[in-house]
């Protein structure tokens, strides 16, 4: 079959679209990338999800506007993946779409993503795979970390341990032990990824900035270790998988008050530069807390990226030294485009709900069992080419 997979994450710079031919069933699946677009957020569109995420006090007349207008978004970046295989829409099976996670409560049992999938189904005439995390949730899960499961399918390995590190808004891994089944990957979020440092960026040039391109605002910068010290003392870090966080633990409030440093004489090269070790740091810190040992080393052969993160120069150095002596490659190694592995995760998600196989991997997220993920809106009505409004 060939599915569409679509995301767009708590950086909120728009959507990754990739289309794939994915041949066998669940864990047996093998995907093929046809074509991976991305299309940014209008500035208008990511100040509003922006908005969203950070005011609880929101009307819900704008929340209903937003959430119908990113439908509109995810249907033009399917369209225009389909677009980009050459192939007409009447030969995709499905078009999977994780939403924009606008809040995460999974203490309470709560999370809520936005994108209507009507918009998208009718648009692109297929039927489309949406909701992912309710049904893990519902079943008592965090609803989150779900990729590990297409890791686990891609990246397992007879001989070598992997952890195949996401640095997107928020930085999550899975860890894969050499010749492991699927009940023994471990797999969290381990902190801030760009989020933090994004937030700098955009506070620090007035919104001129929305990150820090290959880390060179940092790089010219110094750590500040105190200031770096007093961010570690937060509570998320120490918590035990399974966990997983979001703009309610790191973002804009988090971010102004490591803006505050500004004040003690640090310079916004220094805030930028200890923002990052703060992300290299916690990700190494997570491995060496909650990765088994071997001889007394982490048991880690290889550590993949993915996501935007993994472009940051500054970043991938600090990661270097804090894990030294691990080989470090990214999934482009595996022929896999940086920024399109959170959207081909995220169509083998969609492959697998219309499988009727189990996707969440209860061990990581908490759940009391395994899951079918996701909900189906049927196609809307056929087209012969996807047209978008």
């Amino acid at each position: 079959m060939i599915v569409v997979g679509l995301m767009s994450g708590t950086s909120a710079d728009g959507v990754d679209a990739v289309a794939c031919r994915v041949r066998g069933r669940g864990l047996h699946m093998r995907p093929t990338i046809l074509s991976h677009v991305h299309r940014a957020y209008s500035k208008s569109l990511r100040e509003a999800v922006l908005h969203a995420a950070a005011d609880a006090a929101m009307p819900p007349a704008d929340l209903c506007r937003l959430h119908w207008r990113l439908g509109r978004a995810y249907a033009n970046a399917a369209a225009a993946a389909i677009k980009a295989t050459g192939l007409p829409a009447s030969d995709i099976a499905g078009v999977g779409c994780h939403g924009q996670t606008i809040c995460h409560l999974p203490a309470e049992g709560a999370t809520w993503q936005l994108g209507e999938p009507a918009v998208i189904a009718g648009c692109i005439g297929v039927p489309v795979v949406a909701r992912f995390r309710e049904a893990d949730v519902a079943a008592g899960g965090q609803g989150a970390p779900l990729v590990p499961w297409t890791d686990y399918v891609l990246f397992r390995h007879a001989r070598r341990a992997r952890a195949v590190q996401n640095i997107g808004g928020i930085a999550n891994v899975t860890y894969i032990p050499a010749a492991g089944n699927s009940e023994s990957v471990r797999a969290f979020d381990t902190g801030p990824g760009n989020m933090v440092i994004d937030a700098l960026a955009r506070r620090f040039s007035h919104g001129k900035r929305p990150f820090d391109r290959n880390g060179r605002w940092a790089a010219r910068g110094r750590v500040v270790s105190p200031l770096l010290e007093q961010w570690l003392r937060h509570p998320f870090f120490a918590r035990r998988p399974p966990k997983s966080c979001g703009r309610e633990e790191f973002g804009e409030l988090f971010a102004g008050f490591v803006a505050s440093f500004l004040r003690k004489g640090a310079s916004p090269e220094d805030v930028l530069a200890t923002a990052t070790r703060l992300t290299a740091c916690t990700i190494a810190d997570a491995y060496r807390r909650f990765f088994p040992a071997r001889r007394g080393r982490l048991a880690v052969d290889e550590i993949i990226l993915c996501g935007g993160g993994a472009k940051n120069r500054t970043l991938r150095r600090m990661l270097e030294e804090e894990l030294s002596g691990v080989s470090i490659t990214t999934v482009e190694d595996y022929a896999i485009p940086l920024q399109a592995k959170e959207a081909l995760s995220f169509a083998m998600l969609a492959a697998a709900c219309m499988q009727g196989v189990p996707a969440n991997l209860p061990r990581v997220t908490g759940a009391r069992r395994p899951v079918v993920l996701g909900s189906i809106t049927p196609s809307g009505r056929p087209t012969a080419s996807p047209r978008v409004r």
